[in-house]
């Protein structure tokens, strides 16, 4: 029972911050917003046990990422940015994401539950291997690609910030 109220509970706050990340005007609000919505899926980890994950995303992505972005944040010149139109009318593609998004969700409807299945399960882990083994075994042998691309895509965010706070300094 207690478990279940948790899980509302860090289910609403991932849910309530995600929602204010993106609906808030202030680029510094946002980010806070987004801190709440981090901590809310550290809690879900941990409610389902998975506690190197909790602390992974306690430490790296609250700790920081978000801190990197809020550095970021105030080194670029936000008033300059605040003034420049911002859609340069992006209808087009807007409304290609949304066609796409509910022929999606009408796959999804209209198959039922097997649309929902994305494979084989994962291999089971040595007898006595804990979270950490299994997940780096998972992390480092089936999804090294998507990894390693997280990874450059997180490179290129950090390069392309430099390079904004660098015009201004």
């Amino acid at each position: 029972m207690l478990e279940t109220v948790f899980f509302y509970a860090f289910a609403a706050l991932t849910l309530a911050g995600a929602i204010l990340t993106v609906t808030m005007r202030s680029a510094v609000h946002c980010a806070i917003a987004l801190i709440s919505s981090l901590a809310g899926v550290a809690g879900l980890y941990l409610l389902q046990h998975a506690e190197f994950l909790f602390a992974v995303q306690i430490v790296l992505y609250i700790g920081g990422v978000m801190v990197l972005f809020l550095f970021v944040i105030m080194l670029v010149n936000l008033d300059a940015a605040a003034r420049e139109r911002q859609f340069h009318r992006h209808w087009l593609a807007a409304l290609a994401c949304l066609a796409g998004t509910g022929a999606l969700v009408a796959l999804f409807l209209t198959r039922g539950a097997e649309s929902f299945k994305l494979g084989a399960p994962a291999a089971e882990a040595a007898p006595g291997a804990g979270n950490i083994e299994t997940l780096s075994m998972l992390l480092f042998r089936e999804y090294l690609v998507p990894f390693e691309l997280a990874s450059l895509l997180l490179l290129v965010a950090i390069v392309g910030g430099v390079m904004m706070a660098k015009k201004r300094i």
